[in-house]
């Protein structure tokens, strides 16, 4: 990605060309099967089986993972991600906090994650990179407020794999990959709700 060019613009320009979909060929593979509308082929267990050497066995605050979760609360919650991607930024006993991108639509993920940026570590977008933010620094923003409806508390004995760690490379092409798994409603729903709860 250039110095000066966000995310938003690479958002505009992916889907006009599909060829910088992503530099990992396993992304752009699974990019393709977005654009070509054959959303269907790609499933939580295939992202997680590909490129082994990305899983880890816990998260880093402020670097992008997927995983597979069971929540505890389940059955009182109107619906949950089984399949998260997220951005913890604290760990706490028992678990961490994070921000689940799958909870806004693609673009909205895409226009958050520019924001996000302001507290990189670095331009590199490699994996050195990571966000560095707190719920303290970022509520009360008013260009944070797309962030309110990602916050989300996952539980350690309820990750049920390992975590799929996403290099800052490719965190525009993970932002709308289709692998959201939403139990108790419609993604459409999901994403109306959030939206709501951003104003």
């Amino acid at each position: 990605m250039a110095k000066n060019e966000s995310f938003q613009s690479l958002f505009d320009k992916f889907r006009m060309d599909p060829n910088i979909a992503g530099k990992s060929k396993t992304w752009y593979e699974q990019q393709a099967l977005l654009l070509s509308g054959k959303q269907r082929f790609l499933t939580p267990n295939k992202v997680m089986n590909n490129e082994a050497d990305r899983l880890k066995g816990k998260i880093a605050p402020g670097k992008l993972f997927m995983f597979l979760y069971d929540p505890k609360t389940k059955d009182t919650l109107p619906y949950y991600d089984l399949f998260p991607l997220v951005f913890p930024y604290q760990k706490i006993p028992g678990g961490f906090m994070g921000l689940n991108m799958h909870y806004l639509p693609y673009q909205l993920r895409v226009r958050l994650l520019d924001r996000l940026m302001m507290f990189a570590s670095n331009s590199k977008l490699d994996e050195t990179t990571r966000i560095r933010y707190s719920w303290e620094t970022i509520s009360g923003l008013s260009k944070f407020n797309l962030a309110k409806p990602c916050i989300k508390h996952y539980l350690d004995n309820h990750v049920k794999s390992q975590f799929k760690f996403v290099p800052a490379s490719d965190w525009s092409t993970a932002m709308m990959l289709p692998v959201e798994r939403f139990v108790g409603a419609k993604k459409e729903t999901v994403w109306a709700d959030s939206i709501r709860k951003t104003r």
